[in-house]
């Protein structure tokens, strides 16, 4: 079975602390690797946690400011330096273009990678269709121009082996069935299962908005800041953040399976106030406090 897991490089908000680096995060997805908001040191904590360049398909970024974005200048000479064979492509807010391609040319070094620039714009949309997932994104509200990410994996239908069986239906026989629906007045329904395609999303910096729960509808998992503890509400709008009572309300209101809560103040001493927060708000699933190099694994499926 192919992995499917977040690996967490870093998740301090601003500045990197003694314990937290700076975002990011890699989605390993049935053999692809999307690194989300690289910021500063970056490669050192992929090889920390074990993420090599090569491990690298698609970059997304959802804002420019420098906790999400200053490691793209590390990451993208790196995945140059090791010459990876597979193409690249970069997803970020079309209004950062100039911040992008100083990044991308911060210093001197030989380009031997194609690096393909798909910049988001307007409310957002969809980036990039694949046989295993679709690339979506939805404008936020902060400061500056953010935007969310989501994979949706197309539904399926999941072949039950004891219906075939009963059915007598075997050999070449079942993949006739499958292409064409229906064999020999057995019809797919009668011997397999709907399979709902899973659903990840990434939200960082923005405030309670529209965008927020239109990524986390029915998400297997959600990656969500929560920069600032209930108490600090006020600060957090002000500035374009939510807080760990919000992100919660919203998995909740949302139906999400896994809630991984990061981007952490470092006012804050203590993290597991953050869990208690979001227990108090109503969050039932399951749920993660980030830290650095952990690694969590996307809920396994529903059967239906």
């Amino acid at each position: 079975m192919s992995v499917r897991e977040l690996v967490v490089l870093g998740t301090a908000s601003q500045v990197p602390t003694r314990h937290r680096n700076h975002n990011g995060y890699l989605l390993r997805w049935d053999g692809e690797g999307i690194l989300f908001d690289p910021g500063e040191g970056t490669q050192r904590q992929m090889l920390r946690a074990g993420v090599a360049a090569h491990d690298i398909d698609r970059i997304c970024v959802t804002h420019f400011h420098g906790d999400h974005s200053l490691g793209l200048a590390g990451v993208i000479q790196r995945i140059n330096l090791d010459q990876v064979p597979h193409p690249v492509t970069a997803h970020y807010p079309a209004s950062g273009q100039h911040f992008f391609d100083r990044l991308r040319y911060a210093t001197a070094y030989r380009e031997t990678v194609r690096l393909t620039e798909t910049p988001v714009a307007g409310t957002g949309g969809v980036l990039a269709t694949t046989a295993s997932y679709t690339l979506d994104s939805h404008r936020l509200s902060h400061p500056v121009e953010s935007y969310g990410y989501r994979l949706t994996e197309p539904d399926s239908r999941r072949m039950l082996p004891a219906l075939l069986k009963e059915h007598g239906i075997a050999g070449p026989d079942v993949g006739r069935l499958q292409r064409a629906g229906v064999l020999g007045g057995v019809t797919l329904e009668q011997v397999s299962e709907h399979r709902r395609g899973q659903r990840f999303a990434f939200v960082m910096d923005t405030r309670l908005c529209d965008g927020v729960y239109a990524l986390a509808e029915g998400c297997d998992m959600l990656v969500i800041e929560s920069t600032f503890l209930d108490e600090d509400e006020k600060l957090a709008t002000d500035h374009g953040h939510l807080t760990a009572g919000q992100a919660a309300r919203v998995a909740k209101e949302s139906g999400v399976r896994h809630l991984v809560l990061t981007h952490f103040s470092q006012r804050y001493s203590d993290p597991e106030l953050f869990e208690t927060q979001a227990r108090a708000a109503g969050f039932d699933g399951e749920l993660t406090v980030a830290q650095d190099l952990i690694r969590v694994p996307l809920p396994p499926r529903h059967h239906h």
